[in-house]
């Protein structure tokens, strides 16, 4: 009796132009390319990799959409290596994310983890515009001294959470600590029925927390930074779920969110949102 096959799994043949996006990236990295280097002529690749001007152009156009390379047109142009920007690999993240039941409690489990390591790793390399930022970014958070509402308070919360990701120097935890932070940037928030005065007491809280991380860190004193952070989103968490902080909608990021630079005072670059219209208070801590 003849035995049926088991049916092999398909593979997904490349096509050609995602072959020549690999080998270009190859030739970036053995070339020791880095951001502003041109890469050879649209004709020096056609003629390297044997293939047609189309696949050529189409393999550009993928790292293009990448963030790797800035193509311009002209007799002159041509693909120029770029930096990706950071907003562009958040959405890509998004994306994987689109379809995963991610709760607030997961991004706050997450948060607790790394956030004490973060800080603590970014006192050695504080410099004095980063300690000036940390500052501005606590009188505008803290509900005693800003005149700012709510949503803006709440948001310059995670921005000084941000200036301290940009001083340390592990490229993936502070990716890891970014994407979190745009998250609840702009993803958490409040329901219109809590209570002014709660979203008053969870400022006061955070902005304490910020004081006590800052006067530690000017001191060097990075074990006391990590266990002080470790308090710090402990209680945010708590109070977070205490004000029934949830996630509206899907996790999508505004193509044109844009990322504020290490030494840019972060109160200058605040984005409010309103929903509807009424507002609701964004995620903090």
């Amino acid at each position: 009796m003849a035995t049926r096959k088991a049916a092999s799994p398909r593979i997904r043949q490349l096509k050609r132009s995602d072959l020549v996006a690999q080998e270009i990236k190859r030739l970036i990295t053995e070339k020791n390319l880095t951001p502003g280097d041109r890469l050879p002529h649209e004709s020096d690749l056609q003629g390297q990799f044997q293939v047609s001007k189309g696949t050529i152009r189409e393999a550009l156009k993928a790292l293009e959409v990448q963030g790797l390379i800035t193509i311009s047109t002209g007799p002159t142009g041509g693909g120029t290596i770029a930096e990706v920007p950071l907003d562009r690999t958040l959405q890509f993240m998004q994306n994987y994310l689109f379809f995963q039941e991610v709760t607030i409690e997961n991004i706050y489990t997450v948060r607790q983890m790394l956030e004490p390591e973060l800080a603590a790793g970014a006192v050695p390399h504080l410099t004095d515009a980063d300690f000036e930022a940390l500052e501005h970014s606590i009188a505008c958070c803290d509900p005693t001294q800003s005149r700012e509402d709510l949503v803006t308070q709440r948001r310059e919360d995670v921005n000084f959470h941000d200036i301290l990701a940009a001083a340390n120097p592990n490229p993936f935890l502070r990716f890891s600590c970014e994407l979190i932070n745009e998250m609840i940037r702009h993803l958490i928030v409040f329901g219109n029925r809590t209570p002014q005065a709660e979203h008053r007491r969870f400022g006061e809280a955070n902005a304490q927390f910020h004081r006590d991380i800052v006067k530690a860190a000017r001191a060097r004193d990075a074990e006391a930074v990590r266990a002080l952070m470790a308090q710090h989103m402990r209680d945010a968490a708590s109070s977070v779920k205490r004000m029934k902080g949830r996630i509206q909608g899907r996790l999508i990021l505004d193509a044109d969110t844009l990322r504020r630079p290490r030494g840019v005072l972060a109160g200058s670059s605040v984005v409010v949102a309103a929903r509807g219209v009424r507002k609701r208070a964004a995620g903090g801590g």
